[in-house]
């Protein structure tokens, strides 16, 4: 069962991360990336925040660099479940995390 199939209560059950943290983004088929920001982090999905739309159920390349030489970066295939645009230009985007590479 998707993340999407679940209740609205059941989805919010797992620990979410605030961050602020930059985030390339490389549709699926598209080798120009998209750089934003990652506003949360949970096990199962993210919220970014982009100049440019990306529509509904695309799937996508999502690396988040680590700031620590230690530590790999975050890197993940995952789908667009949402994407609204915000008052101040940028694209909000909720996505649904699919595998970690």
């Amino acid at each position: 069962m998707s993340t999407a199939d679940r209740e609205y209560s059941e989805k919010r059950d797992f620990i979410r991360m605030s961050m602020n943290a930059t985030v390339d983004v490389y549709p699926e088929g598209q080798k120009q990336g998209l750089t934003g920001t990652c506003s949360d982090l949970s096990a199962t999905g993210m919220s970014l925040h982009l100049d440019a739309a990306i529509a509904a159920d695309t799937e996508v390349r999502v690396i988040i660099a680590s700031p620590n030489a230690q530590f790999e970066s975050l890197k993940a295939r995952a789908r667009v479940t949402r994407c609204e645009a915000g008052e101040d230009g940028r694209f909000r985007l909720g996505l649904e995390v699919l595998s970690m590479d």
